[in-house]
């Protein structure tokens, strides 16, 4: 797709991807974005098989297509883990990665080559990061920590959670003494990264950081970087709650947003479109619910 006015869609089972959208937003400005919180299935990281997974990306960026989207972030480390050379194989759209984002980072940052990544159970159990690291850095020797409690605990409200610090230095404690990086290897962490920084003094790297640039770079080779003087647009949409998940967003991003829910079902998919900010846009929905917009606004 050659068109400097299509959207970029970001997603992720929650409101992790929400940390890669706010970078992005500061970096690319003018750019329209879709974001994708499919928390009517979260978590992705415990329960789910890896052709559960890509089932469920496929149909995000069955989504992205139908809303005119030129390029795609997967901005959760599971579903990169088990999806992203699914959909490159079968989406013609650039996909972005966050694992490659976060072994790039590490590279960067790491002096003795000796890095730590704190990551869900299935991203740790996959060893996504060695793998990527065996790609672009042989030489890197990756930990990889499952702190499978952390995404449910983050979506939920971390400080409302008695145990959390001791859960915090339970895991905090597995990093090799020798690591000098600490990867945030899922995109929920960002969102605690002020009290990991409480618990340890290791260089931390965001990987959001990272993908950044290479949207950037790839919005550039293409050319398809929006030239546009004013600012982008941005709507949310989830599968499941949207109260709870809005209020959160709207902190993090410090702004109102936009939220509508879909449905979180696998039936007869229509079209229909709606107008949002003026531009019109096409929404999937089932078609013996009402019309999304009235039914799902919250």
């Amino acid at each position: 797709m050659n068109d400097k006015s299509g959207k970029i869609g970001i997603f992720d089972s929650g409101i992790g991807g929400t940390t890669v959208l706010r970078e992005l937003i500061k970096a690319l400005p003018n750019e329209d974005y879709i974001y994708y919180g499919d928390n009517g299935n979260f978590p992705y990281g415990s329960g789910k098989t890896k052709e559960d997974l890509q089932k469920l990306c496929e149909r995000i960026l069955k989504f992205f297509l139908m809303n005119n989207c030129k390029l795609v972030v997967v901005a959760c480390n599971t579903a990169s883990i088990a999806a992203i050379e699914y959909l490159r194989e079968n989406f013609s759209l650039p996909i972005i990665g966050i694992i490659e984002s976060g072994v790039k980072g590490a590279i960067k940052n790491t002096i003795n080559k000796n890095v730590a990544v704190i990551s869900t159970k299935f991203t740790a159990e996959a060893h996504g990061y060695k793998k990527q690291a065996d790609n672009l850095d042989s030489d890197l020797n990756i930990t990889e920590i499952a702190c499978k409690e952390f995404p449910n605990m983050i979506e939920k409200g971390w400080e409302t959670f008695s145990n959390s610090e001791e859960l915090l230095n339970k895991y905090l404690s597995k990093i090799p003494e020798n690591a000098d990086t600490l990867v945030l290897g899922c995109t929920h962490y960002p969102l605690i990264r002020d009290v990991i920084e409480q618990h340890t003094n290791i260089k931390i790297v965001d990987p959001a950081f990272q993908a950044v640039e290479e949207v950037k770079r790839t919005l550039k080779s293409l050319n398809i970087l929006n030239t546009k003087s004013e600012k982008g647009k941005l709507i949310f949409f989830v599968t499941g709650e949207s109260k709870y998940f809005q209020a959160i967003v709207e902190k993090i991003l410090e702004r109102e947003i936009d939220i509508y829910r879909i449905p979180n079902k696998k039936l007869n998919w229509n079209k229909e479109e709606i107008l949002w900010n003026n531009v019109w846009i096409l929404i999937i929905y089932i078609e013996d619910l009402e019309k999304l917009v009235d039914k799902y606004k919250l």
